[in-house]
C-alpha cells in the first residue's frame, strides 16, 4: 500500500481533504498547507508509487503495471483502507491529471477539486520536451533530464524555491522508477484529449500562477467550458502556487472548500 499520513480533526463530522503531489515530488510539498487545513478538515497526504516513502516492491514473476489507471487504483486502495467514502481532492501538476483519472474510475468519491499547476493540454514546447526526453532518457542521467524540465517549467528567479524542493525530492527516485513514470508521457497527450471531451459537473477551483507559461492559457480556455469551474490567478507566481505563494493559496483554497 502507498505510504500515507493522516491528520484527524477532533470533529467526527469533519470532511476529508486528499493531497496528490506531482511527478518527482512527495507529500512533503504540502508542508505549508497542513497547519491551515487541519483546523477544519481531516487530511490525507499520499506518496505515490516510488516517491517519498513509498517503495516499489516487485515480485520475481510479476511486473508492476504503469498506467494512470493502476496508479489511481493504488490511491483508491488507500481511501478504501481508511474507509473514506467522499473527499475533497487537492492536486498539483501531474497530481491534477491523476485526480481527473479518478473521476473516470470513481466519480462518487470526489466532493470537489482544487487543481494547481493544472495540466489540461500540451502545447508545442511541452510536446517537444516530452519527445526529446523519450529519445534521450536511456542515455542521459535522469536527474539531468529532470532538472532541465524543472527549469523550463519553473524558469524564473522567484520559482527557485519550488524548483529546488522538487529537485531534492526527485533525487530520491531510482532511475528505473523515473523511466517507468516518464513512459506515461507517451500516452499523455491522448489521455488529456479524452479528459477534455468528458463532462463531470464537479466543483473545481483552478489555482494558477500568472507565470505558469506552459499551462495557464489552456486552463483559461477550459474554465469557460466547465459549468462548475472557477479560476484564480496568482500574480508573481509560477507553476507551484502552494509553495511559491502559500498564504494566498491557503486563503483562496480554504475559502473554496468552506463553501460546501
Amino acid at each position: 500500500m502507498l505510504f500515507h499520513t493522516t491528520y484527524i480533526h477532533p470533529d467526527p463530522n469533519a470532511a476529508w481533504v486528499v493531497f496528490i503531489h506531482g511527478a518527482g515530488g512527495s507529500s512533503t510539498i504540502w508542508y505549508k498547507q497542513i497547519n491551515s487545513y487541519r483546523k477544519d478538515f481531516n487530511l490525507l497526504l499520499i506518496d505515490l508509487r516510488g516517491h517519498g516513502q513509498t517503495e516499489v516492491i516487485e515480485h520475481i514473476n510479476q511486473k508492476l503495471e504503469y498506467s494512470f489507471q493502476s496508479i489511481c487504483q493504488e490511491i483508491l486502495d488507500v481511501l478504501n483502507f481508511l474507509k473514506i467514502n467522499k473527499a475533497h481532492f487537492v492536486g498539483v501538476s501531474l497530481g491534477t491529471i491523476l485526480i481527473r483519472q479518478l473521476i473516470s474510475m470513481n466519480r462518487s468519491i470526489i466532493k470537489s477539486m482544487i487543481l494547481t499547476g493544472a495540466i489540461i493540454r500540451l502545447n508545442r514546447l511541452s510536446r517537444f520536451l516530452i519527445w526529446g526526453g523519450n529519445i534521450t532518457k536511456k542515455y542521459v542521467p535522469f536527474m539531468v533530464l529532470y532538472k532541465l524540465f524543472a527549469v523550463v517549467i519553473m524558469p524564473r528567479r522567484n520559482h527557485k524555491k519550488a524548483r529546488s524542493i522538487f529537485i531534492v525530492e526527485a533525487k530520491k527516485l531510482k532511475k528505473p522508477e523515473f523511466l517507468r513514470w516518464f513512459g506515461l508521457t507517451k500516452i499523455l497527450d491522448k489521455k488529456l484529449k479524452i479528459f477534455e471531451k468528458e463532462t463531470h459537473n464537479l466543483p473545481v477551483l483552478y489555482l494558477m500562477g500568472r507565470q505558469d507559461h506552459l499551462f495557464l492559457e489552456d486552463v483559461q480556455k477550459m474554465v469557460v467550458r466547465e459549468n462548475f469551474a472557477s479560476l484564480e490567478i496568482v500574480e508573481n507566481c509560477g507553476h507551484v502556487v502552494n509553495i511559491e505563494q502559500a498564504e494566498i493559496f491557503n486563503r483562496l483554497s480554504l475559502s473554496f472548500l468552506n463553501s460546501f
